[in-house]
């Protein structure tokens, strides 16, 4: 009995979309939790408030975030970008009170994320399931009877 191993770009493709739902997590958690139209506010806005943490969970979801983009395969200028989002984020913080202010209102996790997700979905199309949700509903046609 013989076992295949799946093809390399089929597992390079499923690390990518694992990669995306990641950051669709990181995402959500850091700058989403709560979402009021085009602002929303998650872990690393209220975070931000506490000193030495604010700053460790920033950098620490930003690190999470830069290495799924590398095990996903993003391109260097994708990871770049995402780094200076994150860095930008990160900075806020040791500005004590206008700082926690921008951060709350800065959503750095949330762009470096879409800046993945964008990159992986151009490389390795959407993850099945999430490409399944947002398809477009089928409408009967309304004709004869």
């Amino acid at each position: 009995m013989t076992v295949e191993a799946a093809p390399y770009s089929d597992t390079r493709r499923a690390r990518a979309h694992r990669a995306w739902k990641s950051a669709e997590t990181i995402k959500g958690l850091s700058d989403r939790l709560i979402g009021i139209g085009p602002f929303g506010l998650g872990l690393d806005g209220v975070l931000s408030w506490v000193p030495v943490v604010g700053p460790l969970y920033s950098m620490g979801a930003g690190g999470l975030l830069l290495i799924h983009g590398m095990s996903g395969g993003a391109s260097f200028l994708t990871l770049a970008r995402m780094a200076a989002y994150i860095a930008m984020d990160t900075a806020t913080d040791a500005v004590p009170i206008a700082g926690s202010v921008v951060d709350m209102m800065f959503p750095g996790h949330l762009m470096a994320a879409k800046a993945l997700q964008k990159d992986i979905e151009a490389r390795h199309g959407l993850p099945d399931d999430v490409a399944l949700k947002r398809a477009p509903k089928k409408r009967a046609k309304a004709g004869k009877r």
